[in-house]
């Protein structure tokens, strides 16, 4: 994939912003249980049935910026590594994480194997992301995740776009991205995973909208070459008329 000109806009512009940014969100998710709850649902969606499966569990974060995130996954027993396009986001977790591996690189084209994530977090890092673009990268999250792995995005939800040219006392050059739920959902059911899951919160302190997370899982294979069902039957476990 290559270099695209918002993929630079948005590397310059968290890197101007990196040390200021990792300050005034270092301990974001202590005033929001919803936001936590969603990452301890992801965590043990990803250990297993339970909770209780294989130690060991990996999970790469997606557009880590300063790590925090990445940290709460580990401190959630998942053994996290963070990936940015930022090399100065990624100067600030190391500094702030000495003990947790981070990456410069992008999330659209990642230096990871097929099928080797157990699990895959994308928190709010695809905000910049030209609607154009969510196909392909879903595809990339997709293709990393082993089978049976699940995927957790944070994002916008609507259907807008707002121009940032300043932030945290530095100039910037963004685009955010609101995205309906929907949308969310069926690109990546077209990249081959199933919604499990879905949370639309009310705007809190400095957000200007909703907020969305869902929650999907890549089919494994047995799944993908499960046969059809006949017409007119019943899944096992779905209930007439849902």
């Amino acid at each position: 994939m290559s270099e695209t000109s918002y993929l630079s806009s948005v590397r310059a512009s968290y890197d101007a912003v990196a040390v200021d940014y990792a300050r005034l969100f270092g301990s974001d998710l202590e005033g929001r249980p919803l936001d936590r709850a969603m990452l301890a649902a992801f965590a043990e969606c990803v250990r297993g049935e339970g909770g209780g499966g294989p130690a060991g569990r990996v999970v790469a974060d997606l557009g880590c910026g300063p790590g925090r995130i990445t940290a709460h996954l580990d401190a959630l027993g998942l053994r996290a590594f963070g990936v940015d396009l930022s090399p100065a986001m990624v100067a600030v977790a190391r500094r702030t994480y000495p003990g947790l591996r981070f990456e410069v690189g992008s999330m659209g084209a990642l230096d990871v194997a097929d099928g080797v994530l157990d699990g895959v977090l994308a928190w709010y890092s695809t905000v910049h992301t030209p609607p154009a673009g969510l196909a392909p990268l879903f595809a990339e999250f997709a293709r990393v995740l082993a089978p049976g792995g699940h995927l957790l995005v944070a994002f916008k939800a609507g259907d807008r776009r707002f121009r940032v040219e300043e932030a945290y006392g530095h100039r910037v050059d963004l685009d955010v991205y609101w995205t309906p739920p929907d949308v969310i959902a069926g690109l990546l059911a077209d990249a081959g995973m199933a919604e499990v899951a879905r949370l639309v919160r009310r705007p809190g302190p400095r957000e200007r909208g909703p907020q969305g997370f869902l929650l999907a899982r890549r089919a494994d294979d047995g799944e993908r070459h499960a046969p059809e069902a006949e017409p007119g039957a019943v899944r096992q476990g779905a209930a007439p008329g849902h």
